[in-house]
């Protein structure tokens, strides 16, 4: 019987090949990790695989699971991701996870909110750009439940709310600009990943 890229993403960590520390960095890109690709147990499933489980389940265990999986997969595979095209559908799920209105989410990225309709209800592709803006918030979902993973203590935890919010928040680091203001472009979030970064530690107290 064929195995379930969600059942097995979820499965208990002792199951699964240990997660790479987050803040491993590659190509002088702060907060990108090594090279991993999604493997669970003896089968690596692609990434297409994984958005795709993620976006059919239910389960919120399951799609944090996954979310970690899709930080961890490797670079020249999401290129792959973003050159087929993500669903468009995937912007509704990530406004669900994150408690946001669609409108806002589609603003946050940079897409239309039209186009994001339009495209939903064809079940089509968004674009390269748009793929590759909406794979950057799934990834750094994926990031921070990763590194509250590894700190030994996610219980409770919601790495989907916690960005969310933390997205609206001005930073210093920033020059008083909230990090959402930058999830338009790659390189704006690349610089966002970096700050979650240098955050580690305390910063989910």
């Amino acid at each position: 019987m064929a195995r379930s890229p969600v059942k097995d993403a979820a499965r208990p960590a002792a199951r699964r090949t240990p997660l790479p520390a987050a803040t491993h960095q590659q190509a002088g890109q702060p907060g990108t990790p090594a090279p991993v690709r999604a493997r669970t147990r003896d089968r690596a499933y692609t990434s297409k695989d994984l958005l795709r489980a993620h976006f059919s389940t239910h389960s919120d265990v399951q799609r944090k699971a996954i979310y970690v999986r899709l930080f961890y997969t490797d670079p020249l595979e999401r290129v792959d991701l973003v050159k087929n095209g993500i669903e468009a559908t995937a912007v509704y799920q990530l406004a669900k996870d994150m408690d946001l209105p669609k409108e806002r989410m589609a603003s946050t990225l940079g897409l239309s909110r039209a186009t994001v309709d339009r495209k939903a209800s064809g079940d089509a592709m968004l674009s390269k750009d748009d793929s590759s803006r909406v794979l950057g918030m799934i990834r750094l979902l994926g990031q921070v439940q990763a590194m509250v993973e590894e700190s030994g203590n996610p219980d409770g935890f919601e790495a989907s709310r916690w960005v969310s919010t933390w997205l609206q928040q001005p930073s210093p680091a920033l020059g008083g600009r909230a990090p959402s203001e930058l999830m338009d472009t790659s390189e704006g979030q690349g610089i966002v990943s970096g700050l979650v970064a240098q955050m580690q530690s305390g910063a989910y107290a």
